[in-house]
């Protein structure tokens, strides 16, 4: 039940929260690989006591990834999902417990907003399919070099849903994985795991607060591991694993498979390998996946000095204002909750509900939830003092689209006119170029044409004056204005008139005189 952009806001707000995890890799040795020992202490100088697995968010990725080749076939993705476990599993290394939950049977709120995101992702697949084949056609029509198009069985990411037949094949392999890794890795000897497979209904992260709370009882201050929810448990020591995120990735494109660019942008560019076009193969160079650890004790530290709150009518009480910043969280959205319009992570929403929070509930009496139930009377409070403020957030958002529309259209007017040529030549890779002038940059080839055209007007000044000065002594050459255009730089050459003049230097301009009685005629 992730709250979108939720994890980047918290980790830029309360940096320290964030520990890079140490992992141990696998050695070979006379090209046998041998795995690691993982009843060794655990590299990270931090014991665990118990595993918790949100087994969704390891699905996901392994059978549909973003940044590198999806799995060929259904037995591949099992085996990349077993080595995902296997790394989380050398990472944390638990002690007593680990415990697998695959979302079940969700409830109806999430089937709501599951309908409108996949008709959504369906209607968006289809334009996507008639984007690419209009690119195609105009890049190739302009002579651009774009791969084979390939047919090739897509695998449809619907059918991580309970009651599939993915789904049961599913848990029969992890159930194989279990038993095999009970039985040969010396790590999995001493520990209990439990799989909770789609046929059991719920979410995943509610199936894993429910075992905690059962378990509360005989396993008291554990550390623990857990994908979202962790502040709700109030459990003292708690640890979230997940992977590093790592903003602004590169995506290829869907036509030609390099980065840069866009499907709308495509040129059909080839890509070269020792003078000869790669093979367009969808491989992308990626580096592996790093592991972080989300210290939740820390972020309890940060929300204590940020909600505790001084002359309340009632007594202050951290664990209920800590219900009340979670539940106020979901106001954003997530997988149950439409998110409301005018609250945006990004432009501070949550920030702005704790300072509303802070202001309102002198006047509320009390705290927005207790024990999971929620007071509607208070809630509406809050939300009135967000509407007060809806006006302004919606004016603000509009004046900063307007904005970022304006500079992105002179962006595009400058790119077109720096880009914009002779209408009769070709554009794009196959535009000639200037010998010797690719690597020149432009301004400087507009400063000194600008230099010289002020420097010729100013030389063609002196020579109408000189002109006008031999007019006036009867044709003497030797009169004092003629001296002046001399000493102005304007060379003659008396005895050789008819010769070419000397080469200079790129960035000058030379009159040169002729044998001619109508003045001077100066050429760049």
């Amino acid at each position: 039940m992730g709250v979108p952009a939720f994890f980047r806001w918290l980790s830029r707000k309360y940096p320290s929260i964030i520990v890079h995890c140490v992992e141990e890799k696998g050695k070979e040795c006379n090209g046998v690989r041998i795995p690691v020992d993982t009843t060794k202490p655990n590299p990270n100088e931090v014991e665990f006591d118990n595993l918790y697995l949100d087994m969704n968010g390891i699905i996901h990725p392994c059978t549909h990834p973003e940044d590198k080749p999806a799995p060929k076939n259904e037995d591949e993705m099992m085996v990349a999902i077993f080595e995902y476990i296997d790394r989380l599993f050398n990472i944390v290394r638990p002690r007593r417990v680990l415990y697998m939950a695959i979302d079940g049977v969700a409830p109806r709120a999430k089937m709501n907003q599951q309908r409108s995101r996949r008709f959504r992702a369906s209607k968006e697949g289809v334009e996507l399919v008639e984007e690419k084949s209009r690119v195609r056609e105009e890049v190739i029509q302009k002579g651009g070099y774009l791969p084979p198009e390939e047919i090739k069985e897509r695998f449809d990411s619907n059918c991580i849903t309970p009651g599939t037949e993915f789904m049961d094949n599913l848990a029969h392999c992890l159930r194989y994985y279990v038993a095999e890794r009970l039985t040969n890795d010396p790590g999995w000897k001493n520990i209990v795991v439990f799989l909770s497979d789609a046929s059991v209904p719920g979410e995943g992260e509610h199936k894993i607060m429910d075992f905690i709370r059962r378990q509360r009882g005989t396993c008291i201050n554990t550390q623990t591991d857990l994908i979202m929810l962790g502040l709700a448990t109030h459990e003292p020591n708690f640890t979230i694993i997940r992977e590093e995120f790592k903003p602004n990735k590169p995506r290829p494109c869907g036509l030609c498979g390099q980065t840069g660019h866009e499907i709308k942008d495509c040129q059909g560019m080839p890509r070269e390998k020792q003078g000869q076009h790669d093979e367009f193969a969808n491989t992308m160079p990626s580096a592996e996946q790093e592991f972080i650890f989300i210290r939740l004790c820390v972020l309890r530290e940060y929300l204590a000095r940020e909600l505790t709150m001084a002359s309340l009518p009632f007594p202050f009480d951290f664990e209920r204002s800590v219900d009340d910043w979670v539940f106020m969280c979901f106001f954003v959205g997530n997988d149950f909750l439409p998110h409301l319009p005018s609250l945006e992570i990004r432009e501070g929403a949550i920030d702005r509900l704790v300072r509303i929070y802070k202001d309102v509930v002198h006047k509320t009496g009390g705290y927005l939830t207790q024990n999971g139930y929620v007071n509607l009377e208070r809630v509406e409070m809050i939300m009135q003092a967000v509407g007060v403020a809806e006006d302004n957030i919606f004016k603000k958002r509009k004046e900063d689209e307007e904005n970022f529309k304006r500079r992105n259209k002179e962006k595009r007017k400058r790119m077109k006119a720096e880009q914009q040529g002779p209408a009769y030549l070709t554009t794009g890779q196959f535009a000639p170029h200037a010998l010797g002038r690719r690597d020149r940059p432009e301004a400087v080839q507009n400063a000194r044409h600008q230099a010289c055209d002020m420097r010729m007007q100013s030389n063609m000044v002196n020579a109408a004056q000189s002109l006008k000065a031999m007019m006036k002594n009867g044709g003497n050459s030797s009169a004092g204005p003629s001296d002046s255009a001399d000493s102005r730089g304007v060379k003659r050459k008396a005895d050789d008139s008819d010769s070419e003049p000397e080469p200079e230097d790129n960035v000058s301009c030379r009159p040169v005189k002729t044998p001619c009685l109508t003045g001077f005629i100066l050429f760049l």
